[in-house]
């Protein structure tokens, strides 16, 4: 793991032998640590063996009885994130002097040039927010709408993305309108051909889901912003079960704002994520919150300022961006589809098994959904926790089933157990 961008009192090898005393230390939470390996990981390559995949796994702090397959709601954070997060937090409290806390704070910055390189794009055009919903709700409160404009939103939208539009509506009186979902996937000619006769010339923006967490829909969102920038209209693309997952190219995608968080896909910390905004867009946004310790660059400057921040949280963000590069962001993209299609190839097989996700791999990723039969998902998910140790979540409403979500931190052999736990209770009921 390289050097932390600040000063420390507490030094790397310190903080190791810390580790090694843990159980003796009033500093306890390092001990999560023990037997985690934080050195680097080399690249995956081409052909990453299973044994690599393991390296990754070991490098997570997961029990090997515990298959976390929640990636779309929560994702657990790499030991090197952790060990920055504590570190960092540790010399934060141990001396909290405007010097030390400036020195930590820095590298709020190198975590923004780190995001930039990631999403392909300019630190100028990075603001680090707390999460998606709250980078959502930014675009939402600093855009100039009013009667008569439009904004259209597909159905399955967070409802960062959908309510948070509707309320403001409500207040400023523009329209929402909504495009509804069609399942399964009619593919991304049907969806750009919705929007073609939904826009008018009052629409305003586009908001959109890039991949839904409600069935994992994936939209095509560069043939969407292209058409929506042949219109002059904005795009607000949700990234929120994208970002950290998919190769991105915000550069070639060219939305106008662009959302995530670190908790999900990224393996990051809680409460750190991102708003893009692209250059042509940022004379479009006020600032929704106005307070000290703004960022150093571009719209940072103007729109960051938040007050006091979780600076360690924000460090160890990109931490969480380095480990995933450490790999590759193809490699992980191909890893966590190549999960979703053995986890669906095997549901497919199980009699009563409705897959609400389709696999196509251009309509879908790592977000899997589907019917388990007349099993109650609640209580299924419930089942499967409690008696076999594998977590995911369970959804209501119109499409109600589980929702398997696999990242590169799994392994094949969490698929093949999770799908003999579901056939087990298919057959023999949750009783």
């Amino acid at each position: 793991m390289s050097s932390s961008p600040f000063p420390a009192p507490v030094s790397r090898r310190n903080f190791t032998r810390l580790l090694a005393l843990g159980a003796t230390s009033p500093w306890l939470a390092p001990r999560l640590l023990a037997g985690a390996p934080t050195a680097p990981l080399g690249p995956a390559g081409n052909a990453p063996d299973e044994p690599y995949w393991h390296s990754v796994r070991a490098r997570f702090v997961m029990p090997p009885d515990i298959s976390v397959l929640n990636a779309a709601n929560l994702c657990p954070s790499s030991a090197p994130v952790l060990e920055s997060l504590y570190e960092c937090t540790r010399s934060f409290d141990r001396d909290p002097s405007f010097d030390n806390r400036a020195a930590i704070a820095a590298g709020k910055e190198t975590t923004r040039t780190l995001l930039a390189e990631f999403l392909r794009v300019t630190p100028e055009e990075i603001i680090l927010a707390r999460n998606t919903s709250e980078a959502n709700n930014m675009v939402s409160l600093g855009l100039d709408l009013r009667k008569g404009d439009e904004v259209v939103v597909f159905g399955d939208n967070h409802p960062c993305n959908k309510l948070a539009w509707e309320k403001r509506a409500e207040r400023h009186g523009f329209t929402v309108v909504e495009i509804p979902i069609i399942a399964p996937h009619p593919g991304a000619e049907a969806y750009l051909s919705a929007l073609r006769r939904t826009i008018t010339p009052r629409t305003r923006l586009i908001a959109f889901s890039h991949l839904t967490n409600t069935v994992g829909d994936l939209f095509p969102a560069n043939e969407i912003c292209a058409l929506a920038r042949a219109e002059g209209i904005l795009t607000l693309v949700d990234g929120a079960q994208t970002f950290g997952l998919l190769d991105l190219d915000l550069g070639k995608m060219s939305p106008d704002f662009y959302t995530g968080s670190a908790h999900k896909w990224p393996c990051g910390p809680k409460e750190a994520g991102l708003l893009y905004v692209n250059q042509r867009a940022q004379g479009r946004l006020w600032p929704s919150i106005v307070s000290s310790g703004t960022g150093a660059v571009g719209i940072s400057a103007t729109h960051e300022g938040f007050g006091q921040r979780d600076e360690p949280a924000l460090v160890a963000f990109g931490e969480a961006l380095k480990f995933q590069q450490s790999i590759g962001r193809a490699a992980i993209e191909a890893r966590s589809r190549s999960l979703a299609q053995a986890l669906m190839a095997g549901l497919g097989e199980l009699d009563g098994v409705e897959l609400y996700t389709d696999p196509n791999p251009q309509h879908s990723v790592a977000v899997v959904v589907f019917r388990p039969g007349q099993l109650d998902p609640k209580a299924l998910a419930h089942a499967l926790y409690r008696n076999d140790r594998i977590g995911c979540t369970a959804r209501t409403g119109e499409r109600p089933g589980l929702r398997i979500s696999p990242h590169f931190y799994n392994l094949p052999s969490e698929i093949d157990r999770t799908v003999a736990a579901i056939a087990k209770y298919l057959k023999q009921g949750l009783g």
